[in-house]
């Protein structure tokens, strides 16, 4: 089931213009407790730099939303990122936009537009991902049916995680949730019925777009 959009990980880029040098920063953060973190880790890195400007979105209803202009004009960093990311439809993210500045003014217009373009360098190195509710599922089987588990994996899209070897093989298969009887079904099949399902329990996965 879908749930949201947010990007994939962490990403950086670097954008350049009248001699002024935006670096932005990009990472995911399912709460406003996260996304402070990371603005306050990338500010103490950044502390030389004219202007760190923050943005973030949290929550699967966007409902926790904020941002700063740093000590920019009113209104030229912090909102155009926000309104960037909530444009694109995300959320669970924050966006720190870091400025050192070149000596040439870029007016109002020219401020955001800038800290606007490095944002979407950022998300677009990112990548946008949907985050569906997910099962995984830890199987018991015999090492005999592991190679072709992992073929159907590639077919069927579904997740192969956290394998451990022993007398036998134990390891998690990550899907959909409305996927979960195919995929049980299809071990069952693959395995003659021997393979164990030892624990299972929902999650959310990222599935890149």
């Amino acid at each position: 089931m879908f749930l949201y959009k947010s990007i994939g990980g962490y990403a950086e880029a670097e954008y350049v213009i009248e001699k002024s040098r935006f670096i932005a920063h990009a990472s995911p953060a399912e709460t406003p407790e996260e996304a402070r973190l990371f603005v306050s880790q990338i500010k103490e890195k950044y502390k030389d730099a004219t202007h760190n400007v923050p943005a973030f979105v949290c929550g699967p209803g966007m409902e926790h939303q904020w941002q700063s202009d740093d000590g920019e004009p009113s209104g030229t960093s912090g909102m155009p990122i926000l309104r960037l990311i909530t444009a694109e439809g995300l959320t669970n993210l924050v966006i720190l936009v870091t400025r050192y500045f070149g000596g040439i003014k870029l007016g109002t217009g020219g401020l955001a537009r800038a800290y606007t373009h490095a944002a979407k360098l950022a998300i677009d190195k990112a990548g946008i991902c949907e985050v569906r509710e997910s099962v995984r599922l830890r199987y018991n089987f015999d090492y005999a049916y592991l190679a072709k588990l992992q073929n159907i994996a590639a077919d069927k899209n579904f997740e192969i995680s956290d394998i451990e070897y022993t007398d036998t093989v134990s390891a998690d298969l990550i899907c959909e949730v409305e996927r979960r009887d195919e995929i049980v079904s299809m071990m069952g099949d693959l395995s003659g019925g021997k393979a164990v399902l030892s624990s299972e329990r929902t999650i959310n996965s990222k599935f890149q777009k």
